[in-house]
């Protein structure tokens, strides 16, 4: 049997998580939004994809949670996404209300699975997604530091012009204004990179 992974919120983030999971063919996905029609519509584009792609996973889109019964993994986008001047800690009430509903729709309906949350303020709404499933620690997961370790990379490889492999960085700490980029442990190819980019930069 396949491995199945439901996202719930197909805007940009949730729908470019669907394509890239049914691309790699990772798994069977199901996208699930409360906008009629538009998890449907994305579903079947990215489903038509599969010809050119090589690949015979399947996807779908739903409006409702039945069809995400069983997952193995569910990806939290849901929220409503920050608006310029807003931080992410303005979020924080309606997103709450939000990716709690969601939580006990995969408790009900998927209650042997893994939840990513990607929804901001992520620290938080990883910690209410733990309190209302109930899961194990290990079975609620946020991605902010992955994320911001990329984005972290992908700049000193910019500022360097050097390909993105040979940079080793990581970022700790809360995904906001609170992470900390740990200079120390970061290098290019094995070289400090305090001995290539002057601290101005």
């Amino acid at each position: 049997m396949k491995f199945k992974v439901s996202v719930i919120g197909a805007g940009n983030v949730g729908a470019t998580t669907a394509q890239r999971i049914f691309e790699k063919k990772y798994a069977d996905v199901v996208l699930v939004d409360v906008v009629e029609d538009m998890p449907q519509g994305k579903a079947l584009d990215i489903l038509e994809s599969g010809p050119v792609l090589g690949t015979d996973s399947k996807i779908i889109g739903s409006n409702g949670y039945e069809e995400t019964a069983n997952s193995d993994v569910v990806v939290i986008t849901a929220g409503i996404a920050r608006k310029p001047g807003m931080s992410r800690d303005d979020l924080l009430l309606t997103n709450m209300k939000i990716v709690g509903s969601v939580t006990e729709e995969v408790v009900k309906h998927s209650p042997n699975s893994i939840i990513i949350v990607v929804s901001n303020p992520l620290d938080a709404m990883v910690q209410h997604a733990y309190n209302i499933s109930g899961f194990d620690s290990k079975r609620v997961i946020g991605m902010a530091g992955i994320l911001d370790t990329a984005r972290f990379s992908t700049f000193i490889a910019e500022e360097l012009n050097v390909s993105v492999e040979s940079v080793n960085a990581y970022v700790l700490g809360g995904h906001g204004d609170t992470m900390v980029p740990v200079i120390g442990a970061t290098n290019v190819g094995g070289v400090p990179v305090e001995n290539m980019i002057e601290k101005k930069n």
